[in-house]
């Protein structure tokens, strides 16, 4: 089953850039062969995403994820294409439909349709990246540039979305390569996600999507400290109705109790379950951001995995 370990800068970095390519260098010395880059307002995922790729040789670079919003798929397709011809054809590009209020804050919009404008951006980047060339014009989005849009050495690339309802895991399904939910269960991987995502996928003539299951991790024998820094890290994800509906049907009471804690041998098995429930792919992201002995034990896990 392979795996991959979500990166973030160290709270106390001086270049977040020079931090995070270290780390990856890192992580790449101790086995790691996949990581991932979210994205934030300050630092750009897909930017640095190329910066890894030209330096790590060997190593594959993702985002996880890019919210299509305020993004115009164009741009996207541009960023994307860049990053893969820079990193040489590992470059996985993870997408979101995000998070609303957060976008009304930031940029001053409300977008409606989500599903809708999810299914025109994919349309738009399929075409570019499969047939190096878009005429699109759409409910939500036109995509009909005069100059080209083909970056040479950027295509093929993998896309990926954090579908979690029905609607958009169909989409996902139909024009995606898998998808990527964080804090969905091994129940909920293999009651929902795997079945609801490979019927449209089916149905379009698409092979068998992967899933890649991101999980919250903390490799500790401080068990109650890392029950803390999870509870507070994820206490966000309790108010909102799909993960709600995530916890209920695990049986949990928080999101909290979805992140994996423990020993080298406990993460090993927990995360090994997610495989038996039809995950394809593991992505892990530390709780122990300021810890890096424990981030480089959590990079030992993830390449035995």
């Amino acid at each position: 089953m392979p795996a991959g370990v979500v990166l973030s800068p160290s709270p106390t970095a001086v270049n977040v850039v020079d931090d995070i390519v270290e780390q990856a260098q890192r992580a790449h010395e101790l086995g790691v062969r996949q990581v991932w880059l979210a994205q934030q307002f300050d630092i750009d995922a897909i930017t640095l995403a190329a910066l890894i790729g030209t330096a790590v040789p060997g190593l594959g670079v993702g985002t996880s994820v890019v919210p299509i919003n305020p993004r115009h798929p164009l741009i996207v397709a541009s960023a994307a294409q860049t990053a893969q011809a820079a990193s040489h054809g590992r470059f996985s590009l993870g997408l979101g439909l995000g998070a609303h209020e957060l976008e009304r804050e930031a940029f001053g919009i409300s977008p409606v349709h989500t599903v809708d404008r999810l299914r025109e951006h994919l349309t738009v980047l399929r075409a570019i990246l499969d047939d190096g060339e878009v005429d699109f014009r759409g409910r939500h989005l036109t995509a009909s540039p005069r100059w080209p849009v083909r970056v040479a050495g950027g295509a093929p690339i993998p896309i990926y979305v954090a579908a979690m309802g029905p609607k958009a895991l169909r989409v996902t399904g139909e024009l995606a390569d898998g998808t990527l939910p964080y804090l969905a269960g091994p129940r909920t991987v293999a009651e929902f996600i795997v079945p609801t995502i490979t019927e449209p996928a089916a149905q379009a003539g698409r092979p068998a999507p992967r899933v890649l299951a991101g999980v919250p991790v903390a490799v500790t024998d401080r068990v109650q400290e890392a029950g803390d820094l999870a509870a507070a890290a994820l206490a966000l994800y309790d108010s909102i109705p799909s993960y709600q509906r995530v916890v209920a049907r695990e049986g949990l009471s928080s999101a909290a109790e979805l992140a994996v804690i423990g020993s080298a041998d406990t993460v090993h098995r927990r995360l090994s379950a997610y495989r038996d429930a039809g995950a394809t792919d593991i992505v892990v992201a530390t709780l122990q951001r300021d810890d890096r002995a424990a981030l480089e034990d959590l990079w030992r896990v993830v390449a035995a995995l």
